[in-house]
């Protein structure tokens, strides 16, 4: 009789085991086609990334490049020469030929509304493209707004410390020149005056003591925290109708910076002996060793009058005490540079004229003696002018007004003193570089729409 064939129980258990290897394998295949993916999408990713980092340095490069071609400008003439102005007042430009590995390349095109730099807000729009072998190009668009750096941007700035002290010391604000072309001349008065009297002081150890002074604008520190800013019970900095004793949040900032260069006097000139006492000075460049008026002595200027006082720093170079008086006047003009004290009180220096920078003094002190230049404007009289001292201490004191811009290493301000700040000075150096107001990155098409056919050059 045939033997029977047994059949081992190990088989059925070999196939599971198989069956499970099988399952495993599928799994292990698909996860891993998962994870290729992913990475291929995260390699993608990371690529578009790069390249998206790399259209925004082109367009900077663009914004850049025409940054560098409106200063250029305003020295050489010759700017804009690499640029087609063939269209209005602006420059178009398209710079090509960056190339990155990979077969990528990169182009960027450069609008400057107006190259004359004659409007109120010239703006400069750079468009980038990097263009990939596969997938959308890249683009990045940047949109900036440019005004004229200006040595009087702020109403008072000091290198180190602005101190307010008294009860009633204040800063507010006017345009004296609301359209910018001189066409419209506003003087001071409380109708007129706005809450922008802007402060600032450079140091980062620097300090703004307010106390119970008014400062209706706003106030920058060179630190980094706000306490260095000190407001009493009765102070505050911000808009009309700030309360007593606050910082608006808004109104204060912090790392605030200016480059406060140093002023030499200017050379040539006529020499004339000291003014001691009453005199007419007319239009011309006089160099003279002091001004000394007293009782009721007058300095008047006529025309357009440049006074370099001679004197040597840390001595009187200008006293005007009693009822002495400098007028300018109307329509008349005085520059006057002093490495020396300047001290002015009594009826002080008398200008009729409404725009602050007909009067200008400018205080070219080296900081190198260990004694400061000084600069006193003191009593009730009314004073309107600018004031460019980086190494004086400027102290206001008494119940005048004054009216303008002052930069000193120091400034006091005591007192029932009001200062008016005309805002007009922002633009008052024309031959200063231009900087940047403004940046924006347009990122929608909303956005990019109102340059899309002049950036489509």
């Amino acid at each position: 009789m045939p033997r029977r064939a047994v059949q081992s129980p190990f088989r059925h258990n070999r196939g599971a085991v198989l069956i499970v290897a099988l399952l495993l394998a599928a799994v292990i295949a698909i996860s891993l086609g998962t994870y290729i993916n992913l990475s291929l999408n995260s390699q993608a990713l990371a690529h578009r990334t790069f390249y998206s980092n790399a259209a925004m340095n082109l367009a900077e490069t663009g914004i850049e490049e025409a940054m560098w071609s409106y200063n250029d400008d305003r020295v050489s003439g010759t700017g804009w020469s690499a640029w087609d102005t063939s269209v209005g007042t602006t420059a178009r430009r398209t710079l090509s030929g960056f190339t990155y590995n990979g077969n990528v390349t990169g182009s960027v095109r450069v609008l400057a509304t107006d190259r004359t730099g004659l409007g109120v807000s010239p703006q400069i729009i750079a468009r980038s493209t990097v263009v990939l072998p596969r997938g959308e190009a890249i683009e990045k668009w940047i949109e900036i707004t440019l005004s004229k750096r200006s040595k009087f941007a702020l109403g008072l700035v000091a290198k180190d410390s602005i101190t307010f002290s008294g009860n009633n010391a204040s800063v507010d604000s006017w345009n004296s020149d609301p359209n910018g072309d001189g066409s419209v001349i506003v003087p001071y008065s409380s109708g007129v005056a706005n809450d922008a009297g802007s402060i600032g002081s450079v140091d980062v150890s620097s300090t703004i003591s307010v106390n119970n002074a008014d400062i209706w604008g706003s106030a920058a520190i060179g630190g980094s925290n706000l306490s260095a800013i000190g407001v009493g019970p009765n102070g505050r900095v911000g808009p009309y109708g700030t309360a007593s004793g606050t910082l608006d949040p808004n109104s204060v900032s912090t790392d605030f910076t200016a480059n406060l260069e140093p002023v030499v006097n200017p050379t040539g000139g006529t020499v004339i002996t000291a003014i001691n006492n009453s005199a007419t000075v007319t239009t011309g460049v006089w160099r003279v060793p002091s001004i000394s008026l007293a009782g009721l002595q007058k300095l008047d200027i006529t025309g357009d009058v440049t006074l370099i006082i001679t004197a040597a720093a840390g001595t009187p170079g200008i006293a005007i005490s009693g009822n002495a008086s400098i007028n300018v006047a109307s329509g008349a003009s005085l520059k006057i540079y002093a490495e020396s004290d300047v001290s002015i009180s009594g009826t002080g220096l008398v200008n009729p004229n409404t725009q602050p920078s007909s009067v200008q003094i400018w205080g070219t002190s080296s900081g190198a003696s260990s004694i400061n230049q000084s600069i006193a404007i003191t009593g009730g009289s009314l004073l309107s002018a600018i004031c460019y001292a980086p190494h004086a201490d400027i102290e206001i004191k008494g119940s005048g007004d004054v009216l303008g811009s002052f930069v000193g290493n120091t400034i006091s301000v005591t007192g029932n003193a009001s200062f008016h700040y005309d805002e007009s000075l922002a633009n008052f150096d024309t031959d200063d570089p231009y900087g940047i107001t403004k940046w924006r990155e347009l990122t929608t098409a909303t956005e990019r729409s109102a340059y899309l056919s002049l950036m489509s050059f």
